[in-house]
């Protein structure tokens, strides 16, 4: 079964080729993506590189993470799955208002 791995803190002169004969040396590389920006076209920092087999990648973390590559270092880690953004996804509370126990501003109110 094959193994997605997050690689953060590239260079953004790296690209796909750089990440796939680099990880290769861990073992058989399935898929490279390198993230980049929609509006610049530009690279994001940050790539997925899936390798064949969760032994492979784990050697790939060991080998590669932490490691200077373009003089960066990278931060290789097993990918998480995506959080849904989407229009529907739950929102997040932060707090505030007046509620009890909500924090917020607890001046009183103006009288006009």
């Amino acid at each position: 079964m094959s193994t997605k791995l997050y690689v953060g803190n590239l260079s953004f002169d790296t690209n796909e080729s750089d990440l796939r004969s680099a990880f290769a040396a861990a073992g058989n590389v399935t898929d490279v993506a390198v993230v980049q920006d929609k509006m610049t076209g530009r690279s994001r920092g940050f790539a997925f590189v899936t390798m064949s087999s969760a032994e492979e990648a784990q050697a790939a973390i060991s080998q590669f993470h932490g490691k200077d590559f373009d003089g960066r270092n990278l931060t290789v880690n097993e990918a998480r799955p995506r959080e849904d953004f989407g229009p529907n996804a739950p929102r997040k509370s932060f707090g505030g208002g007046n509620k009890p126990g909500g924090g917020g501003d607890r001046r009183p109110a103006r009288r006009y």
